[in-house]
């Protein structure tokens, strides 16, 4: 087991009683499978008490061994309040809340389902500021606390075919700085992780999401989406656990920064940012329907097709 000084959360409250307790009690939502397990297991590794929460009860046997896990929607209110309190009976305390709990709806603007969009940002966003504003009293009373919101470089960085995914990833990159301002000098830090593509599940879920009503327009920015990397990111995807060693890190830090892109080619992307639309647009445009050809010739190579 890795001493006291290791395994608390270090905050600008460093000499409190609390802070000095060696096992943390951490809220991860979204823990039933890809970023969200792996960061539950990464805490759980340091001797941690891990809330594992997810809308999906069905969690991997190394989560529900080490974790306590609890069925959670995050766009119930009732329920959100309800996990929290049950948590605070139980251990008078939470010192972190991962908000990692997401999906995402595709296809071009014009032709998602409204309603699809709408249920969508309320995980997103309104799900991440609901628990916010759940565990945030008992934080600010206890002078301590990190709140770690998982986000994406899209939030920053929109794609064809994506859009209200990049809106709401954005929507959180904007609610998190805020959040982070107006808590300065309570002792309780927001921060952001942004990685880019991960090798989890969350792309072939997405496709099979995908509308069939489509506007033939569209035809290019659809194939980038099935059969490129737009989604999945091919070989330059990172592992799920790369992103949990990044939270970890947004934990334990002292003076945690603002924003963690997760690998070179999320710091890429944010560094990209900065250049004018009229150069990012037809890099972001030509990307996806190149992918496409890489991805056919690399199987057509191999024989994977």
């Amino acid at each position: 087991m890795a001493d006291r000084t290791d395994t608390k959360i270090r905050t600008g409250a460093e000499s409190s009683d609390e802070t000095d307790r060696e096992e943390q009690v951490v809220l991860v939502t979204g823990a039933a499978s890809g970023i969200g397990a792996a960061v539950a297991r990464g805490c759980a590794d340091r001797d941690w008490q891990v809330y594992a929460t997810d809308i999906d009860s069905s969690f991997p046997d190394d989560v529900s061994e080490r974790c306590r896990c609890r069925r959670l929607d995050v766009t119930d209110a009732e329920q959100c309040q309800r996990v929290v309190d049950d948590i605070l009976a139980e251990t008078r305390r939470i010192d972190a809340l991962v908000n990692n709990a997401g999906y995402a709806v595709l296809g071009p603007v014009e032709d998602v389902d409204p309603t699809a969009a709408r249920r969508q940002f309320d995980v997103l966003v309104h799900g991440v500021a609901t628990l916010c504003r759940a565990v945030l009293p008992s934080m600010r009373a206890a002078g301590t606390g990190r709140i770690v919101n998982v986000s994406s470089v899209l939030g920053h960085s929109a794609y064809p075919g994506m859009g209200t995914y990049c809106a709401g990833k954005a929507a959180l990159e904007a609610l998190t700085d805020s959040l982070r301002m107006e808590l300065h000098g309570t002792g309780v830090d927001a921060v952001l992780v942004e990685p880019a593509w991960v090798d989890t599940d969350f792309a072939e879920t997405a496709r099979t999401e995908l509308g069939e009503d489509r506007t033939a327009d569209y035809d290019g920015t659809y194939a980038a989406l099935e059969d490129g990397w737009m989604l999945d990111g091919g070989p330059l995807a990172t592992d799920p656990e790369t992103v949990s060693a990044a939270v970890v890190g947004a934990l334990t830090a002292p003076s945690p920064k603002a924003r963690y892109p997760v690998g070179r080619f999320a710091r890429f992307v944010r560094w990209a940012h900065f250049l004018p639309a009229g150069i990012q647009d037809p890099i972001r445009r030509v990307m996806g329907r190149a992918s496409v050809t890489v991805r056919r010739v690399s199987e057509f190579v191999t024989g994977e097709r």
